[in-house]
């Protein structure tokens, strides 16, 4: 265990003060190490203590799992965190993001920040003199990917070869699953209605990256999607901040629910998976939601063991 644990800590070490804006920041070899560093957090095989080391979270958009999974990752590290929600905070009273983010690397060890525009949250990390965490914003959501893909190892084994189909929007958390997925060698294949893809942009990039022959994909039936896939996930239709185009995408996503009849096309033994919040009857029906294959809720104590081990390697902590 001592070699493994020496092995994970030199893959990382390159990540020690380090943003985390993008599954891109990390290389394949780095992702790679992370998963493996979050299994022996979950297992108790290693335990890291970074002392009294402070993280802040500065979330302009609601959050239950990214908020408790990472206060609860700083506090097994030994750490504590700030909440800096915008509202009980001089951000909400028009302070200049270079003023906040200059004052909060003096007080904070590491920054996660949950925000609408991803051009923010690199100003934070242009500002910040301590690392930055996407907590999420409307273009990746990275730390969930970490997440996803951790619970689809331990479902399936080795990464590389195995087969994810995200049936939805072709939103941030979809960008994550294609760029995280192709650094380890998943094949992403997104199914979603015409006008509804991820960016064209995302996707080539996520081409570019791909190791071991992965192939990324973009298809508009649900079904070529989930064909023999070993992992099938779904999010909600419309995310926050789209709430008003709620009815029109319920018609447009017609046929893209989640259900028995579609998860029959994916391979016997297929898991599936939903980031949370989850719209039962819409995007996912509740006997999927709550069936067998189910490894949902799996997949939200997975945030915490994730967090955990990109925490330690950004704060230099193995």
């Amino acid at each position: 265990m001592a070699t493994a644990a020496a092995g994970v800590a030199a893959a990382l070490s390159p990540l020690s003060g380090c943003d985390y804006l993008s599954s891109t920041d990390c290389s394949a070899t780095e992702t790679s190490a992370l998963l493996e560093l979050a299994g022996q957090l979950k297992h108790g095989d290693r335990r890291i203590d970074l002392g009294n080391r402070v993280l802040g979270l500065i979330f302009t958009k609601a959050s239950t799992r990214t908020r408790v999974s990472f206060q609860v990752a700083m506090a097994r590290l030994g750490g504590q965190t700030v909440d800096l929600n915008p509202q009980v905070t001089q951000l909400g009273r028009g302070e200049p993001l270079e003023d906040t983010a200059r004052v909060l690397s003096r007080y904070c060890d590491v920054l996660a920040v949950r925000t609408f525009a991803q051009q923010e949250l690199m100003d934070y990390a242009h500002w910040a003199s301590v690392p930055v965490i996407n907590a999420l914003t409307d273009l990746e959501h990275p730390c969930q990917a970490l997440a996803d893909f951790l619970t689809m190892q331990e479902a399936h084994g080795d990464l590389p070869g195995q087969t994810l189909a995200y049936v939805g929007d072709g939103n941030n958390v979809a960008h994550s699953l294609m760029l995280c997925g192709a650094l380890l060698g998943v094949n992403v294949r997104i199914g979603c209605p015409e006008g509804f893809e991820p960016l064209p942009g995302v996707l080539e990039q996520a081409r570019s990256l791909a190791q071991h022959g992965a192939s990324i994909d973009v298809v508009t039936d649900p079904r070529e999607a989930v064909q023999g896939a070993q992992a099938v996930y779904t999010d909600v239709w419309a995310s926050m901040g789209q709430e008003a185009e709620q009815v029109q995408r319920e018609q447009a996503f017609a046929g893209f629910c989640v259900d028995e009849a579609l998860i029959r096309q994916a391979s016997s033994n297929a898991i599936v998976l939903h980031c949370l919040p989850a719209h039962r009857g819409e995007e996912i029906s509740p006997g999927v939601m709550e069936g067998s294959a189910s490894r949902i809720f799996d997949q939200a104590e997975n945030r915490l063991h994730a967090q955990q081990a990109l925490l330690a390697a950004v704060m230099g902590g193995l």
